[in-house]
């Protein structure tokens, strides 16, 4: 109990003094979790809705891997990252292990089949007549595809919300590409990891309730305009 009180009372002293290491790390995890999100929705929703429009043989088999993608473990991700971009690996002339891209793509792959899988069942649910009136008035794929994810817009906030949740939870990934260097590539996640590693329990539960406290403030804006397009 007393750690827990002296985490609140490091979070508070840390936010009030407005720390800078703490202010770069928080910084840097909106930065990476931000920047994964967005890509894993620009590409995950587009693909879950073509999925959703498009009857093919196997979808339902592509829809399994995407779900069991959904629940992909973030350490596999880190591993298979990490080997991509290793120095002997296909894409090591990249240089970008350990460094924050490396953290964005990670993360992105973790994101990419919760946008795509709810994607996919927002469009799935759409009244079928509105799909072929679009195509009785001529519109093109590409003019379908735009209104489709528009009408599926409270399901793409829902993607967008899951996520943001899921990336800015994550650090097995993150440690494993990342590498926790001070200054460059420590989030929340793993400076949390770290302090609790070295029995800092105080200063790791402060870490925790300060990423709460993110994640909720964010969150509640995306879910304040999920339920404000709802009321339309």
């Amino acid at each position: 109990m007393d750690v827990l009180v002296d985490g609140v009372v490091q979070a508070a002293r840390l936010l009030a003094g407005a720390d800078p290491e703490l202010l770069q790390i928080v910084w840097l995890s909106l930065q990476v979790s931000g920047a994964a999100t967005a890509l894993s929705v620009l590409v995950g929703a587009p693909l879950g809705a073509v999925m959703a429009l498009t009857p093919f043989p196997g979808r339902r088999l592509l829809a399994s891997v995407v779900n069991t993608g959904m629940g992909m473990p973030p350490v596999v991700v880190g591993l298979f990252v990490s080997l991509m971009l290793w120095r002997s690996g296909p894409f090591g002339f990249l240089g970008m292990l350990y460094t924050p891209w490396a953290m964005v793509v990670a993360q992105a792959m973790i994101a990419t089949p919760l946008a795509m899988g709810l994607s996919f069942a927002g469009v799935a649910q759409m009244d079928p007549k509105l799909i072929l009136q679009m195509r009785g008035l001529g519109a093109s794929r590409l003019q379908l595809l735009w209104i489709v994810l528009h009408e599926a817009r409270r399901y793409l906030l829902a993607a967008v919300i899951a996520a943001f949740g899921a990336v800015i939870s994550e650090v097995g990934a993150s440690m494993m590409v990342g590498g926790n260097i001070k200054g460059q590539t420590r989030v929340l996640t793993t400076a949390i990891v770290m302090e609790t590693a070295r029995g800092n329990f105080g200063l790791a539960v402060a870490l925790g309730l300060i990423l709460l406290l993110l994640t909720y403030l964010v969150v509640l804006g995306m879910t304040v305009l999920q339920q404000r397009d709802a009321t339309r």
